[in-house]
């Protein structure tokens, strides 16, 4: 399996960009990016799609309670319940995954998005060291782990 090429993974950033862009009307910094050698530190909310066909791996998008509530309250939603965060941060997830297809090709499938609350059980990879973005919007820290490979 090959690694994927810088375009490859600047459409990760670029696609989480313009998700802040539009619901939020402000990108997020991006503070980091890195080969992560040894667990992730990740958030209390994650989502992970997973991708098959002519890539295989996964995404995952792990940010805060306080950032999916500040989210979904700018998007007018009122009901800021675990339900709801897990369901927002699912969708970021199924966003980024569906940004991908359209740049990597329709040969990309994509999982229905899972959802979890905090960080046990999160240990599967494709690849020794996947690459992690991590980024801050609003005073809120948050990332996303692209744990995949061409075929």
């Amino acid at each position: 399996m090959d690694a994927l090429n810088e375009s490859e993974l600047k459409l990760f950033v670029d696609s989480v960009r313009r998700y802040f862009q539009v619901i939020a009307k402000q990108e997020p910094q991006i503070t980091s990016a890195y080969l992560a050698t040894g667990d992730l530190d990740a958030h209390e909310f994650n989502g992970i799609v997973a991708f098959s066909g002519t890539y295989n791996g996964h995404v995952m998008v792990s940010m805060p309670s306080q950032l999916l509530k500040e989210l979904l309250l700018l998007q007018g939603e009122t009901d800021v319940s675990e339900g709801n965060l897990l369901d927002a941060v699912g969708e970021i997830a199924n966003t980024l995954g569906g940004n991908a297809r359209k740049t990597l090709g329709a040969g990309l499938q994509i999982s229905v998005p899972v959802k979890l609350r905090g960080v046990s059980g999160i240990t599967a990879r494709v690849r020794k060291h996947p690459y992690v973005i991590t980024m801050r919007w609003n005073h809120q820290p948050a990332l996303v782990c692209v744990d995949m490979s061409k075929r």
